[in-house]
């Protein structure tokens, strides 16, 4: 049994903030599924937004924030998050991120500081700061080094959290978190972790589609587990499709920042037709919805296999000194980003809903907090404002860390070991590649860019079919790794299906075809888990 203050799943920018920010007073375990480097947030290439030129402002930046939400944002958390926008750049650069500084377009692109500013869609400025085009690696890389450094952080890799544990899990007067059972992956043994204040930070559900632009890692896990413990969870309807994938054989899940229609970038057809100005009057710097479904819509009227963005009229040496990863990754596919378009597609990129959180990250459960992705704040709304995703991990994160600090410790009980006293090596392994492939593939054909209720409908019935299978699973044999991302992928799957037909309307990320207007009022969609009675029935 394994002890700490503070427990955080995940090791992303979010929970990394977290753990940097408690380490110095507590003792902090980092639990992550592969390497600690493993996260979406390597993998973001644009920036993060905040408010550091003179002739912007805050109230600009929630402008933008709200347009993009589609009515749907939370104006006070809006307005907290940005807020503190400049606060937490200050606190990166103290930590040593290396943003980009004043390069050759110019002074009139630069804040006082002399960090170079871009500007992506649905900005009304430039507000982006970044690191070339791989801020995510940067920052990911600065605050890593700082953990693995830390006498008070404990890193768990390779160690995957099977569920949280709870006083209502063990039938305790006492409720709220008590620790949680983890899997370790090499020795294939079961480890009871107790700690009061667990911070989830484990990302989105992007592995829910067949095509995504995220890790392997982001199965939902957090999602799932704060729903199984009796957590809140809103707006999952809300999938954000990043409208440039990388459309390539040989480039999984390698997207093209939205920087690069910041700087310039058109969108054709494969006969070099512009088509985003027949779409919206903001051509390619609409938000992401709006130019993910101009591309589906462009690809399924004329048969394409994808479409070409174009930045090739820029100057060669900008091209290569802006975006050096993306230069470098296409002309080893043989594509020279300075010469011609790069084929792209849309893709499951971000998830905007998750577990209900307020300004602080809490959950609805005493000793549960939730960062990043994993959470709902009231930020995204329907749709996340470019740039935007970045800036909540590390206010949240810091929020989080705060809110714990300030709580008076909380003596963990004794819990009892994992019990595997009933369960078998599973004999047909093969079983769950084929459930996990069939979840993936139903969800990109019926839960995609452009839904119907028919096909949530169809959707929701393989889901339950499948579901069955998965626990039947779960219920008689050893936990894997895979096995137990597939349990979480199927309780996600779920709840965005449930979130989609409860929406009677077209708004932000989801379109339906069956309901092509916006209501007149916003809600959010939040769904309860029912409560079990004495008797183990719902």
């Amino acid at each position: 049994m394994k002890q700490f203050d503070v427990a955080i799943i995940g090791s992303g920018l979010a929970g990394l903030t977290t753990a940097l920010q408690l380490a110095d007073k507590l003792k902090v375990a980092i639990i992550c599924k592969r390497s600690v480097s493993d996260s979406a947030s390597r993998w973001a290439q644009g920036g993060i937004a905040a408010v550091r030129d003179p002739a912007d402002s805050v109230e600009e930046h929630v402008q933008d924030t709200l347009v993009a939400g589609g009515g749907l944002c939370e104006r006070d958390a809006v307005q907290f998050i940005l807020e503190n926008a400049s606060r937490s750049i200050d606190w990166l650069v103290e930590q040593g991120v290396p943003f980009s500084r004043e390069d050759e377009e110019g002074p009139s692109n630069t804040e006082p500081n002399g960090f170079h500013l871009t500007r992506e869609g649905g900005h009304s400025r430039r507000r982006i700061l970044h690191v070339a085009d791989a801020t995510g690696d940067a920052v990911q890389t600065t605050l890593e080094a700082k953990a693995r450094n830390h006498p008070n952080i404990e890193l768990f890799e390779h160690h995957m959290v099977i569920d949280l544990i709870t006083g209502d899990r063990l039938s305790e007067k006492k409720a709220g978190i008590l620790g949680a059972y983890i899997l370790d992956e090499q020795s294939q043994r079961v480890l009871t972790l107790t700690c009061p204040y667990i911070v989830l930070a484990c990302g989105g559900a992007g592995k829910v589609y067949n095509y995504t632009t995220n890790p392997d890692t982001a199965t939902g896990d957090g999602i799932a587990m704060a729903w199984r413990a009796g957590c809140r969870i809103s707006n999952m309807e809300f999938i954000q499709f990043h409208p440039t994938c990388l459309y390539h054989p040989y480039a999984k899940s390698f997207l093209i920042t939205e920087a690069v229609r910041g700087e310039g970038g058109v969108l054709k057809l494969p006969d070099g037709t512009r088509f985003m100005p027949e779409h919206d009057e903001r051509a390619e710097l609409a938000p992401r919805d709006v130019v993910a479904r101009a591309i589906d819509f462009e690809m399924k009227k004329r048969g394409l296999d994808c479409v070409y963005l174009d930045i090739s009229h820029e100057p060669a040496e900008k091209l290569k000194k802006h975006f050096p990863t993306i230069y470098k990754r296409c002309l080893e596919l043989g594509i020279d980003i300075t010469k011609q378009g790069i084929p792209v597609v849309p893709a499951a990129h971000y998830t905007c809903g998750g577990v209900v959180t307020d300004h602080n990250a809490r959950t609805d459960i005493p000793g549960l907090y939730a960062v990043g992705e994993t959470a709902y704040t009231g930020l995204h709304g329907a749709n996340r404002l470019a740039s935007n995703s970045l800036l909540e991990c590390v206010v949240l994160g810091q929020a989080a860390a705060n809110h714990i600090l300030t709580k008076p410790h909380r003596e963990t009980m004794g819990l009892p070991d994992w019990d595997e006293s009933r369960v078998t090596d599973p004999d047909e392994e093969v079983v769950i590649s084929h459930n996990w492939a069939e979840l993936r593939q139903t969800m990109w054909n019926y839960v995609g860019i452009v839904r119907t209720d028919k096909r949530l409908e169809r959707a929701q019935h393989r889901i339950q079919l499948l579901r069955g299978e998965i626990l039947e699973f779960y219920s008689n044999f050893r936990v894997s790794r895979d096995l137990l991302e597939l349990r979480n992928l199927v309780d996600v799957a779920d709840l965005i299906v449930t979130s989609a037909l409860s929406r009677k309307e077209s708004r932000g990320l989801h379109f339906s075809s069956d309901y092509p207007g916006t209501l007149p009022k916003a809600f959010p969609t939040v769904l309860q888990r029912p409560k079990k009675s004495k008797s183990g029935s719902a």
